[in-house]
């Protein structure tokens, strides 16, 4: 059950119950981004306590002894653990964790804690993101159902959200680069902690985030972001490919998607790449819509914005994401090893997704917490059938500031019901992202796609 959120302003709760949910922000609100609400729309103030303090800013610029190409040096390595979470106190701070997160606890009772550090709101996005965030948020909004977006680019649409699908739209268009190239894989490791690690490269290209972007252009080419990945290890896997489409307006067309297999040597499409079909090469440990907490169409669902809460997340993973790490170092059974996770106090927006009548999906229930400060989803509880706590999802998250944006190193998936999890963003071994590649829409067709798979 939802617990009551420790944190939510009155205005939230009246622009909830409204009866004009779907109206545009105004011009006051408007006015609100860059003053007492941050570019994005998060609460620019500190709260109450202290324990969490005004945004400054964020991080806007490499450290003096960070190098393009170098897994990012922390810029907080002196931080000391101010307490840990474990479960001879869990009583005392389970106000400020999500149900799944409890589950963690209930479920590996003598290996899993939280050490909490400092809070520190180190989220940053390009000026040309906030410019953008509120030259269009009079004009940004949903198309029919929700499963679209229209007369908006670039920005986060819904910088004040007025229900939870606005709040998970700013979560699927936030800022991540323009052009990026990822290298790592993922592991799932077995009940005892034997694990296997799959390779990858990806390659993204964010149309939505071009800083040239229009609403009218997006509309015409209805293409979000294209998106593909090359299987590179194991060797029996190795050549497998998948390429993917998204577009701005699922209902005029929904998801591309076109796959390559090497015993076949043939594209084909891939219209099964969506919602509940498992993810590639996970074990079936994730959905297809789990990747990046969560892609794609949210057509299946009911969406209500609960409000915002403090809670304890994954946040400035920079010792997670070190290469001074080896994976044997991060994957042990259960779940990641948690002297390398640093957690924090945010705010988050609470938005609980519920299955529709007469739709199908092994989710009957979603709900996840997003950083207001990046509309990254850090943690999301999954729920069965049963109205069981199925999954829980944690998004280890960390400022790239050569970009800047705050994304994902790790995110991690726990099956409570097969005691394993998927880690997925696996590169402490491997080169780091490159932001700074320049990819023409010649390299997602599937011609490309079949080269790829055939290097």
């Amino acid at each position: 059950m939802f617990r009551k959120p420790t944190f939510i302003a009155a205005t939230i709760i009246a622009m909830l119950s409204a009866p004009s949910a779907m109206a545009k922000m105004s011009a006051e609100e408007v006015a609100r981004l860059g003053a007492d609400l941050t570019p994005i729309g998060a609460q620019k103030a500190g709260n109450a306590d202290g324990s969490i303090p005004a945004w400054s800013g964020g991080i806007t610029k490499p450290p003096a002894n960070y190098k393009p190409g170098m897994h990012h040096p922390d810029p907080f390595a002196n931080d000391k653990v101010l307490f840990t979470i474990d479960k001879s106190n869990l009583d005392k701070y389970k106000s400020l964790l999500s149900p799944g997160q409890v589950s963690l606890f209930e479920t590996y009772p003598d290996t899993f804690k939280m050490n909490v550090y400092e809070t520190r709101r180190t989220a940053a996005y390009p000026q040309f993101v906030y410019d953008a965030t509120k030259k269009y948020a009079s004009t940004a909004e949903l198309i029919e159902g929700g499963n679209g977006i229209k007369n908006t680019a670039i920005g986060i649409p819904f910088p004040v959200p007025k229900n939870g699908l606005e709040a998970i739209w700013n979560h699927l268009l936030r800022y991540r680069g323009l052009s990026i190239a990822r290298f790592g894989g993922q592991a799932m490791p077995t009940e005892s902690g034997s694990y296997n690690v799959i390779g990858f490269d990806e390659k993204l290209l964010v149309k939505y985030s071009d800083p040239s972007a229009t609403p009218d252009e997006l509309r015409e080419s209805n293409v979000l972001f294209k998106f593909k990945q090359k299987v590179t290890q194991p060797a029996r896997l190795a050549g497998t490919a998948l390429l993917v489409h998204e577009t701005m307006d699922q209902i005029l067309t929904p998801r591309q998607a076109w796959t390559y297999n090497t015993g076949q040597r043939r594209v084909r499409r891939a219209p099964n790449v969506a919602y509940d079909a498992p993810g590639t090469a996970s074990d079936s440990l994730r959905t297809t819509d789990d990747f990046d907490m969560f892609n794609g169409s949210p057509n299946r669902y009911n969406w209500t914005l609960k409000g915002k809460q403090e809670l304890y997340i994954p946040y400035n993973s920079y010792k997670l994401h070190s290469d001074k790490l080896k994976y044997e170092d991060i994957l042990m059974a259960g779940h990641v090893n948690p002297e390398h996770v640093r957690y924090e106090k945010h705010r988050v927006w609470v938005v609980e997704a519920n299955l529709k009548d007469g739709t199908r999906h092994i989710y009957k229930k979603r709900v996840f917490y997003i950083d207001e400060d990046s509309w990254q989803i850090h943690v999301a509880d999954l729920y069965d059938n049963r109205d069981q706590m199925y999954r829980v999802a944690m998004a280890h998250g960390l400022n790239y500031y050569d970009v800047p944006t705050h994304w994902s190193t790790l995110d991690v998936y726990h099956d409570l019901n097969s005691r394993r999890y998927l880690a997925i963003g696996l590169d402490n071994e491997e080169k780091m992202y490159d932001f700074s590649k320049s990819f023409q829409d010649n390299e997602f067709t599937q011609s490309a796609l079949r080269r790829e798979g055939k290097r």
